[in-house]
């Protein structure tokens, strides 16, 4: 019952009905893939708006949402060489490094890996992170 108030009072009714009607849209005109990566394309836009109105605002970078930038433009591009370009069989190791598209796909995978451990350490990093660890060290003594 709980669950179910919270639904309604956080509005997530919304996004479950903006996303069902996008993908039943993305469904009928066939252009599933096309939906996923424009909106990614949207998503980094905001993502970097985000940071520049925050450097102007605050005279600071946030690493993170750069970082978090930088991953949805790699998954983005994974993406599209992965459903998109790739039309190849891997039936061997060798085949798999005999493709230059496949060991693109390789690359950006570690680049993506890569971005998931610096998204990591400028969390752990971060001053809020490292302030509020502080004062739940102090309210414990």
């Amino acid at each position: 019952m709980r669950r179910f108030i919270r639904f309604f009072r956080e509005k997530f009714y919304i996004e479950i009905g903006l996303s069902s009607i996008l993908f039943i849209v993305a469904l009928m005109m066939d252009m599933l893939m096309e939906f996923i990566i424009y909106m990614l394309y949207f998503i980094i836009f905001l993502e970097i708006v985000r940071a520049v109105v925050n450097y102007i605002r605050e005279q600071r970078v946030i690493l993170s949402m750069l970082v978090d930038a930088f991953i949805i433009l790699s998954l983005r591009e994974l993406i599209v060489n992965v459903v998109k370009i790739n039309k190849e069989n891997i039936d061997s190791l060798d085949t798999l490094f005999a493709s230059s598209l496949n060991y693109n796909i390789l690359i950006i995978s570690g680049v993506i890996v890569f971005l998931l451990f610096v998204r990591y350490l400028s969390v752990k990093t971060s001053q809020k992170y490292l302030i509020d660890k502080m004062k739940n060290c102090d309210c414990h003594d």
